[in-house]
């Protein structure tokens, strides 16, 4: 008898102030062609308001998308949030948009390992999550 798999649930989110959403429904796009499900948050969403949808949704991946700058001081809440609901062991968070790469070695040491600048290959993010994900299908 063949055994049925999930398909693999992404949330995507855009933290902060930033308005800018055009690359994030890209890789929307991509990843429900991949055959994943997608849950766009949409813009100007707070960490606190990210991580109770990836709780609620029950999400193997959160990517977050942010081209204002403000991923330093976002992203470190939102991963700090995760540990907090117990959620950091489960749940592969990865990253894209404008991030310089002097930032990328503090993104990883707070668990953040997928970062994807403008221009990423949607193929390379597809695979990427399927290779990394934290639990079974």
């Amino acid at each position: 008898m063949k055994q049925m798999t999930r398909k693999i649930r992404v949330l995507l989110s855009k933290p902060g102030l930033d308005g800018h959403d055009r690359g994030v429904k890209v890789v929307a796009r991509a990843l429900r062609d991949a055959g994943m499900e997608v849950i766009y948050t949409g813009l100007h969403k707070s960490p606190e308001q990210i991580v109770e949808s990836a709780l609620q949704e029950d999400v193997d991946v959160i990517g977050l998308s942010s081209l204002s700058g403000a991923h330093m001081a976002l992203f470190p809440v939102i991963m700090d949030l995760l540990k907090q609901n117990d959620m950091i062991d489960d749940t592969l968070v990865i990253a894209g948009g404008i991030i310089p790469d002097l930032d990328i070695p503090s993104l990883n040491e707070i668990g953040i390992t997928g970062i994807f600048g403008p221009g990423a290959d949607t193929t390379e993010i597809v695979n990427f999550i399927r290779t990394n994900l934290k639990r079974p299908l």
